[in-house]
Formats: C-alpha cells, sequence, structure tokens
C-alpha cells in the first residue's frame, strides 16, 4: 500500500481561540489544548490505530506541535521537521482576519498571501517538498503542525492549487488522513475531532 500522511493540528492556543495568525511566534498550549492532545492520543493508541507501531513520527519545532505530540504520546518517536512550520505571516502575525479586513475588505490569504512574509509560491514549495518525502518514504507518516500548513498540505496532496486549502476547514487538535482511492491522491478522514467529545 502506497505510503498515506496522517495529519494532527496543534492543540487550542490563546491565539487560535480569539482567531490570530500564529505562524512563528511560539506560543504554548491552553488548558483546553492540552486536554484535547491527551484525548487525541488516547484516541490514536486504542484500535484500530493501536499507537501506529510502524508509522514515522515527524512534528513542527514550534511548542504548541511539539507539546502536542508529547501529550498524545508520540513524544520519544518524534523528529523535528522545518518544513512542517506555519507559514510565516510577516506583517500579519499576531492579526485576526477583521483587523486585516478592516484595511484590506476583500482580502483571503489563499489568494492573496501576506506582506513580508510567505509567498504562497514558496508554501506550495514546501509542502511539495514534504509529500515527495512521504511518498517515497515507503511507510505512513503521522504528523503534528498548524492550521494552514495542513490545509495547505491537503491541497497539494490531492495536486490542487494552494488556494484550495480555503475550502477545507481545520480545527484544532484535529485528526485527518491523506490516503488514495483508485490509485490516487484522495482525502481518507478530514478535520475529525470525535475524540474531544
Amino acid at each position: 500500500m502506497a505510503p498515506r500522511i496522517l495529519l494532527a493540528r496543534h492543540g487550542q492556543t490563546e491565539w487560535s481561540l480569539s482567531g490570530k495568525h500564529t505562524g512563528r511566534t511560539d506560543i504554548p498550549l491552553l488548558d483546553e489544548g492540552r486536554r484535547g492532545a491527551k484525548l487525541l492520543g488516547e484516541r490514536l493508541h486504542r484500535a484500530p490505530w493501536n499507537g501506529l507501531p510502524d508509522v514515522e513520527v515527524r512534528t513542527s519545532p514550534l511548542i504548541r506541535a511539539k507539546e502536542t505530540c508529547e501529550l498524545a504520546g508520540f513524544g520519544d518517536r518524534a523528529a523535528d521537521w522545518d518544513a512542517l512550520m506555519e507559514i510565516d505571516y510577516g506583517a500579519y502575525e499576531g492579526l485576526t482576519p477583521a483587523e486585516i479586513k478592516a484595511d484590506r475588505p476583500d482580502w483571503l490569504i489563499w489568494r492573496d498571501g501576506v506582506p513580508e512574509g510567505e509567498t504562497l509560491a514558496q508554501v506550495t514549495q514546501r509542502v511539495d517538498g514534504v509529500i515527495e518525502e512521504v511518498r517515497t518514504g515507503g511507510r505512513d507518516v503521522l504528523v503534528f503542525a498548524h492550521g494552514h500548513i495542513l490545509r495547505s498540505l491537503c491541497a497539494r496532496w490531492l495536486g490542487e492549487d494552494i488556494s484550495f486549502g480555503a475550502r477545507i476547514r481545520l480545527d484544532p487538535t484535529s485528526l485527518s488522513v491523506l490516503g488514495w482511492a483508485y490509485g490516487a491522491p484522495a482525502i481518507e478522514r478530514w478535520n475529525d475531532t470525535g475524540h474531544l467529545g
């Protein structure tokens, strides 16, 4: 079977709760985020996942992703992967969409990008590298990362332009699986938060 990629978005932080763009700012989890990470871990250690013994585990080096990974019980198996860091939001770091739209009413990150930060082309190149490594690695990979980079990863896994990320919501501490159907890249599971109850 061709390798799949399992996506775990980090738990809730103060900025994700308020809707602020959190790129490279290293913000820890809230208590709610820690609770969600533990529940995600409990789920992944039960059937049918059974702790994913044969899966490679990678995490963004940012604390919110690493802490989610550790609390989920995969920290001892995880390796940092810089390519999983959240998008560099440049001048929009720490701002909410409403604050940005006060100056740019028609702004959409997936179309317009951000000033002084990472371009959409740069993000595309970065996630394409992740996909290439997963697909040639020979085994499934579980990644702990961030909302926009994981949505970008999904869009490119499917062969879509990165702008497709605008149409796929992704909640904190969610579980998603990108795999295959009829020999083509497919979404097997998306934004699953059933473990949060």
